[in-house]
Protein backbone atom coordinates (compact mmCIF):
# COMPACT_ATOMS: atom_id res chain seq x y z
CA UNK A 1 0.00 0.00 0.00
CA UNK A 2 1.70 3.18 -0.80
CA UNK A 3 2.15 6.00 1.89
CA UNK A 4 1.11 9.53 1.09
CA UNK A 5 4.26 11.39 0.52
CA UNK A 6 5.74 14.09 2.60
CA UNK A 7 8.28 16.36 0.68
CA UNK A 8 9.62 19.93 1.69
CA UNK A 9 7.86 22.64 0.33
CA UNK A 10 10.61 24.37 -2.32
CA UNK A 11 10.06 26.11 -5.64
CA UNK A 12 11.34 22.48 -7.69
CA UNK A 13 8.83 20.09 -5.02
CA UNK A 14 6.16 22.89 -6.19
CA UNK A 15 7.25 22.88 -9.91
CA UNK A 16 6.88 19.03 -9.62
CA UNK A 17 3.48 18.58 -8.05
CA UNK A 18 2.41 21.17 -10.67
CA UNK A 19 3.66 19.20 -13.85
CA UNK A 20 2.55 15.99 -12.32
CA UNK A 21 -1.72 17.52 -11.93
CA UNK A 22 -1.44 19.59 -15.60
CA UNK A 23 0.05 16.31 -17.41
CA UNK A 24 -3.44 15.05 -16.52
CA UNK A 25 -5.37 17.46 -18.25
CA UNK A 26 -7.68 16.30 -21.46
CA UNK A 27 -5.56 18.12 -24.03
CA UNK A 28 -2.49 15.84 -23.13
CA UNK A 29 -4.20 12.79 -24.66
CA UNK A 30 -4.15 13.28 -28.36
CA UNK A 31 -4.39 9.55 -29.39
CA UNK A 32 -7.79 9.32 -28.89
CA UNK A 33 -8.46 12.39 -30.86
CA UNK A 34 -8.49 10.85 -33.96
CA UNK A 35 -10.96 8.38 -32.11
CA UNK A 36 -13.05 11.10 -31.22
CA UNK A 37 -13.60 12.73 -34.38
CA UNK A 38 -14.25 9.91 -36.08
CA UNK A 39 -17.25 9.33 -33.43
CA UNK A 40 -18.18 12.84 -33.95
CA UNK A 41 -17.67 12.74 -37.94
CA UNK A 42 -20.09 9.68 -37.76
CA UNK A 43 -23.14 11.17 -35.41
CA UNK A 44 -23.09 14.40 -37.74
CA UNK A 45 -23.88 12.27 -40.80
CA UNK A 46 -25.86 9.54 -40.13
CA UNK A 47 -27.70 10.86 -36.57
CA UNK A 48 -29.72 8.65 -34.76
CA UNK A 49 -28.58 5.42 -36.60
CA UNK A 50 -24.93 6.19 -35.49
CA UNK A 51 -25.86 6.69 -32.17
CA UNK A 52 -27.84 3.63 -32.02
CA UNK A 53 -24.65 1.26 -33.51
CA UNK A 54 -22.25 3.33 -31.21
CA UNK A 55 -24.65 2.56 -28.13
CA UNK A 56 -24.76 -1.23 -28.93
CA UNK A 57 -20.82 -1.34 -29.13
CA UNK A 58 -19.85 0.90 -26.28
CA UNK A 59 -22.60 0.38 -23.88
CA UNK A 60 -24.14 -3.28 -25.06
CA UNK A 61 -27.33 -1.98 -24.78
CA UNK A 62 -30.12 -2.10 -28.11
CA UNK A 63 -31.90 1.20 -28.28
CA UNK A 64 -34.01 2.53 -31.11
CA UNK A 65 -36.49 5.62 -31.66
CA UNK A 66 -39.02 4.42 -29.41
CA UNK A 67 -36.54 3.66 -26.84
CA UNK A 68 -33.64 6.48 -27.02
CA UNK A 69 -36.15 8.97 -24.60
CA UNK A 70 -36.52 8.10 -20.82
CA UNK A 71 -40.56 8.11 -20.78
CA UNK A 72 -42.46 9.30 -18.22
CA UNK A 73 -43.18 5.25 -17.16
CA UNK A 74 -39.38 5.01 -16.74
CA UNK A 75 -39.71 8.22 -14.31
CA UNK A 76 -42.22 7.22 -12.56
CA UNK A 77 -40.67 4.18 -11.96
CA UNK A 78 -37.67 5.60 -11.12
CA UNK A 79 -39.20 6.92 -8.12
CA UNK A 80 -40.37 3.60 -6.80
CA UNK A 81 -36.95 2.42 -6.92
CA UNK A 82 -35.62 4.73 -4.84
CA UNK A 83 -35.82 5.54 -1.29
CA UNK A 84 -37.78 8.24 -0.37
CA UNK A 85 -35.59 9.06 2.37
CA UNK A 86 -33.08 9.81 -0.40
CA UNK A 87 -35.75 11.22 -2.33
CA UNK A 88 -36.67 13.79 -0.11
CA UNK A 89 -32.70 14.78 0.39
CA UNK A 90 -32.26 15.34 -3.32
CA UNK A 91 -35.34 17.92 -2.80
CA UNK A 92 -33.86 19.64 -0.19
CA UNK A 93 -30.47 19.45 -1.88
CA UNK A 94 -32.17 20.97 -5.34
CA UNK A 95 -33.98 23.42 -3.10
CA UNK A 96 -30.31 24.72 -1.53
CA UNK A 97 -28.59 24.73 -4.95
CA UNK A 98 -31.75 27.01 -6.50
CA UNK A 99 -31.72 29.62 -3.73
CA UNK A 100 -27.73 30.26 -4.29
CA UNK A 101 -28.08 30.51 -7.63
CA UNK A 102 -30.84 32.83 -7.40
CA UNK A 103 -28.74 35.28 -6.13
CA UNK A 104 -26.60 35.43 -9.29
CA UNK A 105 -29.28 36.19 -11.50
CA UNK A 106 -28.03 39.76 -13.82
CA UNK A 107 -30.93 42.08 -14.92
CA UNK A 108 -30.92 44.04 -18.35
CA UNK A 109 -30.42 47.81 -17.83
CA UNK A 110 -30.52 50.86 -19.93
CA UNK A 111 -29.18 54.33 -18.89
CA UNK A 112 -30.12 57.70 -20.74
CA UNK A 113 -28.17 60.75 -21.17
CA UNK A 114 -29.51 64.73 -21.57
CA UNK A 115 -27.85 64.37 -24.93
CA UNK A 116 -30.03 61.40 -26.63
CA UNK A 117 -27.21 58.55 -25.62
CA UNK A 118 -29.16 55.72 -25.09
CA UNK A 119 -26.70 52.69 -23.60
CA UNK A 120 -28.05 49.23 -21.90
CA UNK A 121 -27.15 45.33 -21.67
CA UNK A 122 -29.82 42.87 -22.53
CA UNK A 123 -29.55 39.41 -21.10
CA UNK A 124 -31.17 36.72 -23.01
CA UNK A 125 -31.50 33.18 -21.95
CA UNK A 126 -30.08 30.52 -24.38
CA UNK A 127 -32.53 28.84 -25.78
CA UNK A 128 -31.64 25.16 -25.37
CA UNK A 129 -29.34 23.54 -23.61
CA UNK A 130 -28.00 19.73 -23.13
CA UNK A 131 -26.04 18.41 -19.82
CA UNK A 132 -23.72 15.57 -19.72
CA UNK A 133 -24.08 13.05 -16.74
CA UNK A 134 -21.54 10.47 -16.19
CA UNK A 135 -23.15 6.52 -15.86
CA UNK A 136 -19.38 4.74 -15.67
CA UNK A 137 -18.00 3.94 -12.48
CA UNK A 138 -20.50 5.81 -10.63
CA UNK A 139 -23.71 7.88 -10.86
CA UNK A 140 -23.76 10.96 -9.93
CA UNK A 141 -27.89 13.20 -9.18
CA UNK A 142 -25.50 15.56 -7.76
CA UNK A 143 -24.04 16.51 -11.16
CA UNK A 144 -27.94 16.83 -13.12
CA UNK A 145 -29.08 18.91 -9.85
CA UNK A 146 -25.65 21.30 -10.21
CA UNK A 147 -26.27 21.48 -14.38
CA UNK A 148 -29.77 21.77 -14.84
CA UNK A 149 -30.88 24.28 -12.10
CA UNK A 150 -28.64 26.97 -12.82
CA UNK A 151 -29.84 26.77 -16.50
CA UNK A 152 -33.56 26.64 -15.12
CA UNK A 153 -33.29 29.84 -12.87
CA UNK A 154 -31.48 31.28 -16.01
CA UNK A 155 -34.81 31.12 -18.01
CA UNK A 156 -33.38 28.23 -20.80
CA UNK A 157 -36.63 27.55 -22.55
CA UNK A 158 -35.43 23.39 -23.33
CA UNK A 159 -32.71 21.82 -21.34
CA UNK A 160 -32.06 17.87 -21.95
CA UNK A 161 -30.01 15.71 -20.57
CA UNK A 162 -27.91 12.81 -22.12
CA UNK A 163 -26.89 9.91 -19.71
CA UNK A 164 -25.60 6.76 -20.72
CA UNK A 165 -27.80 3.46 -20.58
CA UNK A 166 -26.95 -0.51 -18.79
CA UNK A 167 -26.83 -3.04 -21.15
CA UNK A 168 -30.63 -3.07 -20.88
CA UNK A 169 -30.97 0.06 -22.22
CA UNK A 170 -32.27 1.86 -18.61
CA UNK A 171 -30.91 4.84 -17.37
CA UNK A 172 -29.90 4.97 -13.75
CA UNK A 173 -32.81 6.00 -11.23
CA UNK A 174 -31.04 8.36 -9.43
CA UNK A 175 -30.53 10.49 -12.66
CA UNK A 176 -33.81 10.01 -13.70
CA UNK A 177 -35.07 11.28 -10.68
CA UNK A 178 -32.91 13.89 -10.27
CA UNK A 179 -33.15 14.98 -13.29
CA UNK A 180 -36.88 15.31 -13.20
CA UNK A 181 -36.98 17.16 -9.51
CA UNK A 182 -34.24 19.59 -11.05
CA UNK A 183 -37.34 20.44 -14.66
CA UNK A 184 -34.98 18.57 -16.61
CA UNK A 185 -37.07 18.62 -19.98
CA UNK A 186 -36.09 15.44 -21.70
CA UNK A 187 -33.54 12.69 -21.11
CA UNK A 188 -32.14 10.77 -23.74
CA UNK A 189 -30.38 7.22 -23.14
CA UNK A 190 -27.07 8.16 -24.39
CA UNK A 191 -23.46 8.56 -23.37
CA UNK A 192 -19.99 9.26 -24.40
CA UNK A 193 -18.57 10.85 -27.59
CA UNK A 194 -21.45 10.43 -28.97
CA UNK A 195 -23.88 11.70 -26.66
CA UNK A 196 -21.79 15.36 -27.28
CA UNK A 197 -22.13 15.07 -31.09
CA UNK A 198 -25.79 14.26 -30.86
CA UNK A 199 -26.32 17.30 -28.99
CA UNK A 200 -23.74 19.37 -30.69
CA UNK A 201 -24.95 18.96 -34.27
CA UNK A 202 -28.52 17.59 -33.46
CA UNK A 203 -29.84 14.19 -34.71
CA UNK A 204 -33.66 13.24 -36.29
CA UNK A 205 -34.54 12.39 -32.21
CA UNK A 206 -31.90 14.61 -30.33
CA UNK A 207 -32.09 18.44 -30.61
CA UNK A 208 -29.19 20.27 -31.12
CA UNK A 209 -28.46 22.40 -28.22
CA UNK A 210 -26.67 26.03 -27.42
CA UNK A 211 -24.19 24.70 -25.03
CA UNK A 212 -23.33 21.60 -23.59
CA UNK A 213 -22.30 21.21 -19.61
CA UNK A 214 -21.03 18.58 -17.40
CA UNK A 215 -18.55 16.67 -16.52
CA UNK A 216 -17.27 13.06 -18.14
CA UNK A 217 -14.29 11.09 -18.66
CA UNK A 218 -11.61 11.52 -21.57
CA UNK A 219 -13.91 10.76 -24.59
CA UNK A 220 -16.30 13.32 -23.21
CA UNK A 221 -13.95 15.82 -22.83
CA UNK A 222 -12.18 15.76 -26.16
CA UNK A 223 -15.69 15.31 -27.69
CA UNK A 224 -16.74 18.88 -25.91
CA UNK A 225 -13.57 20.44 -27.22
CA UNK A 226 -13.65 18.96 -30.15
CA UNK A 227 -17.32 20.52 -30.87
CA UNK A 228 -16.69 23.62 -29.06
CA UNK A 229 -17.75 26.52 -32.03
CA UNK A 230 -19.96 24.32 -33.44
CA UNK A 231 -21.88 24.51 -29.80
CA UNK A 232 -20.92 26.65 -26.51
CA UNK A 233 -19.26 24.32 -23.89
CA UNK A 234 -18.31 24.96 -20.03
CA UNK A 235 -14.89 23.90 -19.89
CA UNK A 236 -12.47 20.87 -20.57
CA UNK A 237 -13.09 19.34 -17.24
CA UNK A 238 -9.46 17.45 -15.96
CA UNK A 239 -10.01 14.42 -12.85
CA UNK A 240 -10.97 15.72 -9.67
CA UNK A 241 -8.58 17.22 -7.17
CA UNK A 242 -8.50 18.57 -3.99
CA UNK A 243 -6.36 21.03 -1.94
CA UNK A 244 -6.06 21.55 2.19
CA UNK A 245 -4.09 24.19 3.85
CA UNK A 246 -3.99 23.28 7.40
CA UNK A 247 -1.90 24.37 10.59
CA UNK A 248 -1.09 22.79 13.66
CA UNK A 249 -5.07 23.55 14.83
CA UNK A 250 -6.38 21.29 12.49
CA UNK A 251 -7.57 17.56 13.29
CA UNK A 252 -5.51 15.18 10.91
CA UNK A 253 -8.47 12.88 10.97
CA UNK A 254 -10.19 15.42 9.79
CA UNK A 255 -7.98 16.51 6.94
CA UNK A 256 -7.25 12.50 5.98
CA UNK A 257 -10.93 12.41 5.33
CA UNK A 258 -11.10 15.09 3.04
CA UNK A 259 -8.46 14.13 0.69
CA UNK A 260 -9.37 10.99 0.82
CA UNK A 261 -12.86 12.40 -0.28
CA UNK A 262 -11.67 13.61 -3.72
CA UNK A 263 -9.03 10.69 -4.15
CA UNK A 264 -11.97 7.78 -4.46
CA UNK A 265 -13.11 9.60 -7.21
CA UNK A 266 -10.37 8.03 -10.12
CA UNK A 267 -7.05 6.78 -10.11
CA UNK A 268 -6.25 10.43 -12.00
CA UNK A 269 -7.30 12.05 -8.94
CA UNK A 270 -5.47 14.20 -6.92
CA UNK A 271 -5.20 15.30 -3.11
CA UNK A 272 -2.58 16.98 -1.79
CA UNK A 273 -2.01 19.03 1.76
CA UNK A 274 -0.04 22.33 2.46
CA UNK A 275 1.08 22.62 5.73
CA UNK A 276 3.75 24.30 8.35
CA UNK A 277 3.62 21.77 10.76
CA UNK A 278 5.40 18.65 10.18
CA UNK A 279 3.62 16.95 13.19
CA UNK A 280 0.80 17.53 11.41
CA UNK A 281 1.91 16.33 8.09
CA UNK A 282 3.01 13.08 9.66
CA UNK A 283 -0.44 12.36 11.43
CA UNK A 284 -2.45 12.81 8.45
CA UNK A 285 -0.39 10.16 6.49
CA UNK A 286 -1.08 7.52 9.30
CA UNK A 287 -4.79 8.75 8.97
CA UNK A 288 -4.67 8.11 5.84
CA UNK A 289 -3.17 4.65 5.99
CA UNK A 290 -5.85 3.90 8.36
CA UNK A 291 -8.91 4.93 6.14
CA UNK A 292 -7.83 2.95 3.71
CA UNK A 293 -7.70 -0.11 5.52
CA UNK A 294 -11.14 1.07 5.97
CA UNK A 295 -12.81 2.61 2.84
CA UNK A 296 -14.34 0.32 -0.65
CA UNK A 297 -12.38 2.20 -2.84
CA UNK A 298 -9.07 1.69 -1.80
CA UNK A 299 -8.05 0.41 -5.07
CA UNK A 300 -9.08 3.61 -6.66
CA UNK A 301 -7.92 5.75 -3.91
CA UNK A 302 -4.01 3.58 -3.91
CA UNK A 303 -3.46 4.29 -7.35
CA UNK A 304 -4.42 8.31 -6.89
CA UNK A 305 -2.47 9.25 -3.98
CA UNK A 306 0.33 6.84 -5.14
CA UNK A 307 0.49 9.42 -8.57
CA UNK A 308 -0.82 12.75 -7.45
CA UNK A 309 -1.36 12.69 -4.16
CA UNK A 310 1.34 15.22 -1.87
CA UNK A 311 1.89 16.31 1.52
CA UNK A 312 4.18 19.91 1.41
CA UNK A 313 6.12 21.28 4.62
CA UNK A 314 6.53 24.74 4.08
CA UNK A 315 7.89 27.25 6.82
CA UNK A 316 5.51 29.76 7.00
CA UNK A 317 1.75 30.21 6.33
CA UNK A 318 3.15 32.80 3.51
CA UNK A 319 4.66 29.81 1.63
CA UNK A 320 1.32 27.98 1.54
CA UNK A 321 -0.39 30.66 0.15
CA UNK A 322 1.83 31.09 -2.44
CA UNK A 323 1.61 27.47 -3.63
CA UNK A 324 -1.84 27.14 -3.18
CA UNK A 325 -2.24 29.95 -5.82
CA UNK A 326 -0.19 28.83 -8.22
CA UNK A 327 -1.78 24.84 -7.87
CA UNK A 328 -5.22 26.68 -8.52
CA UNK A 329 -6.94 24.04 -6.94
CA UNK A 330 -10.74 22.76 -7.95
CA UNK A 331 -11.71 22.04 -4.34
CA UNK A 332 -9.36 24.42 -1.16
CA UNK A 333 -9.99 23.58 2.01
CA UNK A 334 -8.91 25.81 4.88
CA UNK A 335 -8.36 24.20 8.07
CA UNK A 336 -6.56 27.27 10.05
CA UNK A 337 -6.72 28.67 13.34
CA UNK A 338 -7.99 32.14 11.25
CA UNK A 339 -9.44 30.34 7.96
CA UNK A 340 -11.38 34.11 7.02
CA UNK A 341 -7.82 35.61 7.29
CA UNK A 342 -6.11 33.26 4.87
CA UNK A 343 -9.29 33.16 2.24
CA UNK A 344 -8.89 37.08 1.33
CA UNK A 345 -5.40 36.13 -0.18
CA UNK A 346 -6.58 33.34 -2.21
CA UNK A 347 -6.52 34.34 -5.95
CA UNK A 348 -6.92 30.81 -7.39
CA UNK A 349 -9.21 28.52 -6.34
CA UNK A 350 -12.41 27.17 -7.52
CA UNK A 351 -14.30 26.73 -4.43
CA UNK A 352 -13.28 27.98 -1.39
CA UNK A 353 -14.12 25.97 1.99
CA UNK A 354 -13.65 27.70 5.28
CA UNK A 355 -13.01 26.03 8.79
CA UNK A 356 -13.24 22.57 10.30
CA UNK A 357 -16.83 21.93 9.77
CA UNK A 358 -16.79 22.80 5.76
CA UNK A 359 -16.17 19.86 4.41
CA UNK A 360 -15.61 19.56 0.35
CA UNK A 361 -18.65 16.79 -0.30
CA UNK A 362 -20.72 19.89 1.70
CA UNK A 363 -20.57 21.57 -1.29
CA UNK A 364 -20.13 19.10 -3.57
CA UNK A 365 -24.30 18.08 -2.52
CA UNK A 366 -25.95 19.92 -0.13
CA UNK A 367 -24.61 23.92 0.23
CA UNK A 368 -25.82 25.32 -2.89
CA UNK A 369 -22.97 26.90 -5.00
CA UNK A 370 -22.06 24.77 -8.02
CA UNK A 371 -20.03 21.59 -7.58
CA UNK A 372 -18.82 21.71 -11.64
CA UNK A 373 -15.58 23.49 -10.94
CA UNK A 374 -12.36 24.84 -13.23
CA UNK A 375 -9.69 22.03 -13.14
CA UNK A 376 -6.00 21.70 -14.29
CA UNK A 377 -5.09 25.12 -13.14
CA UNK A 378 -8.06 26.49 -14.89
CA UNK A 379 -9.33 28.21 -11.65
CA UNK A 380 -6.58 31.12 -12.84
CA UNK A 381 -9.15 32.31 -15.68
CA UNK A 382 -12.13 30.29 -15.12
CA UNK A 383 -15.22 30.10 -12.66
CA UNK A 384 -17.85 27.66 -11.18
CA UNK A 385 -20.53 27.20 -13.71
CA UNK A 386 -23.32 29.21 -12.67
CA UNK A 387 -26.46 30.96 -14.12
CA UNK A 388 -23.95 33.48 -16.12
CA UNK A 389 -23.19 30.16 -17.91
CA UNK A 390 -26.66 30.11 -19.80
CA UNK A 391 -27.50 33.53 -20.91
CA UNK A 392 -26.40 35.97 -23.48
CA UNK A 393 -25.10 39.56 -23.03
CA UNK A 394 -25.92 41.85 -26.29
CA UNK A 395 -25.11 45.31 -25.84
CA UNK A 396 -27.24 47.97 -26.47
CA UNK A 397 -26.96 51.49 -28.12
CA UNK A 398 -28.72 54.45 -29.67
CA UNK A 399 -27.81 57.47 -30.38
CA UNK A 400 -29.92 60.57 -31.41
CA UNK A 401 -28.41 62.98 -34.50
CA UNK A 402 -27.26 65.63 -31.80
CA UNK A 403 -25.52 63.33 -29.52
CA UNK A 404 -23.79 61.64 -33.35
CA UNK A 405 -22.88 65.16 -34.03
CA UNK A 406 -20.83 65.58 -31.13
CA UNK A 407 -18.63 63.32 -31.82
CA UNK A 408 -19.07 62.05 -34.95
CA UNK A 409 -15.30 63.91 -35.94
CA UNK A 410 -14.08 62.20 -33.20
CA UNK A 411 -15.38 58.57 -34.95
CA UNK A 412 -14.03 59.31 -38.04
CA UNK A 413 -10.73 60.24 -37.03
CA UNK A 414 -10.30 57.38 -35.22
CA UNK A 415 -11.65 54.61 -38.03
CA UNK A 416 -8.80 56.74 -40.59
CA UNK A 417 -6.45 56.31 -38.08
CA UNK A 418 -6.81 52.92 -38.73
CA UNK A 419 -7.48 52.72 -41.95
CA UNK A 420 -10.79 51.96 -42.68
CA UNK A 421 -12.67 54.89 -44.75
CA UNK A 422 -15.94 52.92 -45.02
CA UNK A 423 -16.23 53.15 -40.97
CA UNK A 424 -15.68 56.49 -41.05
CA UNK A 425 -17.98 57.21 -44.68
CA UNK A 426 -20.63 55.63 -42.31
CA UNK A 427 -20.96 58.29 -39.79
CA UNK A 428 -20.06 61.11 -42.05
CA UNK A 429 -22.73 60.73 -44.27
CA UNK A 430 -25.15 61.49 -41.89
CA UNK A 431 -24.11 65.02 -41.75
CA UNK A 432 -23.31 65.59 -45.73
CA UNK A 433 -25.58 68.47 -45.01
CA UNK A 434 -23.90 69.93 -42.55
CA UNK A 435 -20.62 70.37 -44.57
Amino acid sequence: MPRMRIMKLTRDSRREALEALLGRSPSGYSEYEETVRGIIDDVRARGDKAVFELEEKFDKCILSKDTLRVSPEEIEAAYKELDPEFVEVVRKAAANIRSYHEKQVTQSWITTGEDGTILGQKVTPIAVSGCYVPGGRAVYPSSVLMNVIPAKVAGVERIIIATPPNSEGKAAAGTIVAADIAGADEIYKVGGAQAIAAMAYGTETIPRVDKITGPGNIFVALAKKACFGVTGIDSVAGPSEILVIADSTANPRYVAADLLSQAEHDPMASAILLTDDPKLADAVAEEIDRFIEELPRREIICQSIENYGFIFVGDTINDLIDAANTIASEHLEIMTANPFEVMPRIRNAGAIFLGNYSSEPLGDYFAGPNHILPTNGTARFFSPLGVDAFVKKSSIISYSRDALYSVHRDIELFAENEGLRAHANSIRVRFEDCE
